[in-house]
Formats: C-alpha cells, structure tokens, sequence
C-alpha cells in the first residue's frame, strides 16, 4: 500500500488536479485508490449536505466506495482559512480528529492513497496545530505541487525547507502551469528542477476544465510507487 500526503506552495496551486490525476493514473495501472481531504471550506449546502467540489472530485477518482463524510469529514460553507471557518461553526478541529478521520481511509487498504492538505504546508488547524502537524502524525511521505507563477520559486524552496525540517520526505514535486501567461516559465522550471531536492513528477500544462484523464498522461506515477513506505505512527 502506497500513501501520500499533497500539499502545495499556496492556495489554488492545483492540488486537487494533480491529486485526482495521480488517482486516475494509478486505476489506469489496476491499482485500487482511496482519497481523503481531511478539512475543506468554500462548501456548497446541498440536499445532502455542505459539498466541497475539490473533495468531490477526488472522490469521482476512488475506485473504492467512499462516502462522502468519509472522503471530506469536515466540511465548512465559508472560503476562508480552515482554523476560522471552524471558529465560526463552533466546530473542534486539531490533529487528533483530523487523524482518527485519516486513519480510517488508509486502513481501507486501497493500493495508492491520497490525503489532500488545505492551502499550504503551514495552514493553521486551530491557536497551535498546523495542517503540517497532521501530516507529521501520520507520517506520510508528501508530494508537493508547485503552482508555477511569478513567485512560485521562493514558495516552492521554502515549502521543501519546511516539510523537510518537520523531518517529512519529499516524494517529489509537480509543476502544475497556473499561469500560462508567465514569463520565462521553461527557465522557471528548469530552476526548480535544480534547487528542489526531490523528484519532479512531472510538468502539467495549463487546461480548462483540468480533466484528470487528460492530465495523467504529464505525470510519473512509476517513481512514486518505488518510494519507501513508511508506517503511520
């Protein structure tokens, strides 16, 4: 069994495309895929409940049954920071619940798991615990995705500092076009591809709509299936 925490530079970087692109690749080569994204905000209320569309698509991509309140256990209406929407919703959110929530996906036993953060590697869960801190409770490798844009090479080499001072392997990167109006982004990309000290996975074309089918074809699944597992503390 294979497992991954994404996380990304910033918000809107493309987690969620590459997520649900990796998934779809992974079914392309038999394997069984299980996704959890632990935290959302910015959820639509539906007949069934508050909806999350980032969570929806990775659920469309398990090839396991996964209930909704399972993929997205926690759900906020308000697209703000996950620590104020839970403020606001009176809801109690830290690691420990996040973790309990987490734990049941992955011992569904799928071959290829994902566990989509929110925003960034620092995104505050509540007064002390980072999003960052659940990912050091589980103890799962993390592959980051790199929003290319002006600016995104001090985003991309500080978030790869940080995951791997909290002593996290970096699994790889991606680096998803956000921008594709930017300048110079071939020597953007070969500059990270330099200074990051991980894997590129691959280089997602800018797309609209991002259709997991068309974008799995950009990235290397093969690389992340050999990285060394490591076991959830």
């Amino acid at each position: 069994m294979k497992a991954f925490f994404v996380t990304g530079t910033d918000t809107d970087a493309g987690k969620t495309s590459v997520a649900c692109a990796l998934l779809h690749k992974a079914r392309q080569a038999g394997l069984s895929t299980a996704a959890v994204k632990p935290v959302a905000s910015g959820c639509v209320r539906t007949e069934a409940g508050l909806r999350n569309a980032d969570a929806l698509a990775l659920q469309a991509e398990c090839s396991l049954a996964l209930p909704y309140e399972v993929v997205n256990p926690f759900a906020f209406s308000p697209a703000i920071a996950p620590h104020l929407a839970a403020e606001e919703a009176e809801v109690s959110l830290g690691v420990d619940e996040l973790t309990i929530s987490v734990r049941s996906v992955l011992a569904q036993g799928a071959d290829f798991t994902l566990v989509e953060g929110a925003g960034g590697w620092r995104v505050p869960l509540n007064a002390t615990e980072n999003l960052s801190d659940l990912a050091l409770a589980l103890g799962l490798p993390v592959i980051l995705v790199v929003g290319v844009r002006l600016g995104c090479i001090n985003h991309a080499l500080l978030s790869a500092e940080a995951i791997l001072a909290d002593g996290l392997p970096l699994a790889g990167w991606v680096a998803n076009v956000v921008d594709p109006h930017a300048a110079r982004l071939a020597q953007n990309i070969e500059t990270l591809a330099a200074r990051l000290p991980a894997p590129c996975l691959g280089q997602v074309p800018w797309s609209q709509p991002p259709a997991p089918a068309a974008l799995a074809r950009y990235l290397d699944l093969a690389t992340l299936i050999q990285t060394p597992s490591r076991t959830c503390s």
